[in-house]
Parts: structure tokens; sequence; C-alpha cells
């Protein structure tokens, strides 16, 4: 089968690799109709991050189930599924508390020895604790597929961002960061009932989806702007919850500054650089909480799933270019040079 792999920063391949076959009776095979190219993944593809050359890439995917192990019992071939970014045997201590990205047998799509999501096909471990069944019809839905697909990352992690900040009804929050993570929380937030929601970005075509999405405020400005923006919106006194989904020392500084004393910060932005940009002793005087981390998104899969189905909430359009898989090489082009917000790839 044909996959992405990478071989050096900014050396992405779409190669002939051995076909995605089931090793493990707790094994899947999903043939893939929709992937996504995640802003995660830069890092790795601007050398932030480090990979073995040839390694497998992305972690963000739905398809049809092919073949599955002698102990699947709740998939069978020709199930329509999503898959959250990481797998989980859904049975361990953490699984069952809710914390799947700490299960004991999970592990990362594309990790050394495992497919990638950015492929023909991917073996999927643990099946029956890692994938979500999907309504049959929504295989000839193009646009539900796409809005489906967000759920296996971005507006879990948003949700998550939103949650870790607790954001409640008639709250006011503010959202650092225009990624697709980012204007995820926004509509996370606007779906968790806040009364108020400033968007900080530069980018009006992102900004742009922000307001769709419920932002009723927008911040252009940066750094100690930003933040004075901010507290002139809120009567000088800050947002109750904030959203960081960068992961830069400066957006963690601008999140602390921009958080309502009492207020809380949900962080979702993958942290990157030489520092947090946390000062302990001005979130202990202000009675700052810090909430968050990499998402547990098979656990907030099906209340999401839900409403997408009935039409809630539509993250669909944060994916604003598609590509085929022979095209992954310039998606990553496109978003490592901001000309895309985040890349649909249609193997």
């Amino acid at each position: 089968m044909r996959a992405t792999v990478i071989h050096a920063p900014h050396d992405i391949r779409v190669e002939e690799v051995p076909d995605a076959a089931v090793k493990q009776p707790q094994d899947a095979v999903v043939r893939v109709l929709r992937a996504c190219i995640c802003g995660s993944d830069l890092w790795a593809y601007r050398g932030e991050a480090k990979r073995e050359p040839g390694q497998r890439i992305g972690h963000e995917f739905l398809g049809i189930v092919e073949e599955t192990g002698s102990e699947v019992s709740g998939f069978r071939a020709g199930d329509l599924v999503v898959a959250p970014f990481m797998w989980s045997d859904g049975t361990c201590d953490y699984c069952r508390e809710g914390l799947h990205t700490s299960c004991v047998h999970g592990g990362f799509w594309g990790s050394v020895g495992f497919d990638g999501g950015q492929g023909e096909a991917v073996r999927v471990p643990h099946a029956d604790g890692t994938l979500v069944k999907l309504p049959a019809a929504a295989a000839s839905d193009d646009h539900l597929l796409t809005a489906l697909l967000a759920l296996s990352d971005v507006m879990g992690t948003g949700h998550h961002a939103a949650l870790g900040a607790g954001v409640r009804e008639g709250s006011t929050v503010a959202v650092v960061g225009d990624g697709a993570v980012g204007l995820c929380g926004v509509l996370a937030a606007k779906r968790l009932g806040a009364d108020r929601i400033i968007a900080l970005g530069r980018h009006s075509a992102r900004t742009d989806i922000a307001k769709r999405f419920g932002a009723t405020d927008v911040v252009a400005e940066r750094g100690e702007a930003a933040e004075a923006a901010v507290r002139e919106l809120t009567g000088g006194q800050g947002a109750h919850a904030v959203v960081e989904a960068v992961g830069t020392e400066q957006s963690m500084r601008t999140a602390v500054n921009i958080t309502r004393d009492g207020g809380a910060i949900g962080y979702v932005g993958v942290p990157h650089g030489s520092g947090t940009g946390l000062d302990l002793g001005v979130m202990f005087d202000r009675n700052i909480t810090l909430r968050g981390g990499v998402a547990p998104v098979r656990a907030y899969l099906p209340e999401l799933l839900a409403d997408v189905l009935d039409g809630t909430i539509d993250p669909s359009p944060v994916f604003d270019r598609a590509v085929t898989l022979d095209e992954v090489p310039d998606g990553y082009r496109a978003m490592d040079d901001r000309s895309a917000l985040k890349v649909l790839i249609k193997p």
C-alpha cells in the first residue's frame, strides 16, 4: 500500500510500504477514507520534533473496517469508523477513568513500527477500545465525513481545553491561537454556553471562522498589546476562562496575563521552545488554575459525535484545502507557509 513517510525535515514522501495487516487478535485493519495534516505534524516537518528517517506520519483518520482479529467483538468488515489520535485498550484503570491518553497499552499513530494515518490503510491495535462506529450513510456524505474527521483530534482537543478552562454558562472566554484547535476551542466554548468569546488571531480568514463558530470579539494584536486589548474588553479584569492552543512561551504568558483573578487556563498547545512562560508566583497570587495536556479524545467522542450528527456543531470549516495522497507533500508546504489552515487528505 501507499503511505506518507518522513525522511528528514521538509522531506515528506508518499511511498510503497508493507500492507496494513492484522498482527494481534485485538487488531483491525481500516481502509482510510479521510485523513488530514495536523499542526503538530509540522513540528516534525520543521525538524523541531525528532523522527527516524522513513517513519510514518499522521494521526487523524476515519475509514472502513476491512478485517478484524479473532478477539475483536465490536466491529466487523464494512463498518464505518473514526479513530482518535491515540489507540487505547478501553479497559485499564486510566481508560476507565476517561484518561485514554495514559492507557498502559496505548500509543500514537506513526510511532516506529506502526502505521500512520496518512496512508491507504491502518492497522489499529486494540480496536474495540479505540474505534468509534459511525452511521454507514455518512460514507456517502462528503460534508459530514469532513465534520466527523475533526472528531479524531482537533474538535476533541478544543473541547478538552474548554473543559480545562472551566467554560460554563454565561462565562467570558478568551482563546489564544487561531489554528484549527483554537478555532475548535471557540466552537467548544460556544457549545458549553459561554456568553462572550474573545478570539486572539491576526489572520482574517481564520478569525472569520472564529466568528462563525461563536466568537463575539477579535483581538489582532500580540504580546502586551493583546493583553491590554483583552483587559479593555473585559473591564480591566480579564477572562474567566482562557484556552491556550499554541504552546509557545509567549502564548502561555499571554494566557496568564489575560486570565481574570480566580480564573482558569485550559492548555492544549503542544509545548515547544526553551521555556513555558509560567510564573507560579503570579498564578499563586491571582488564584489562577492551569489544567489541560494531551486530550483524551476517545472519552469525548460519543458526546461530540452526537452533536455533529444532529447538527448542533459543525467543525468542518477548519479544513480549507483538500489534497490527494500523492499531493500530501504539497499539503505540508501549504500549512508550513500558512497558506492553508488545515489540509484534508482524500486517499
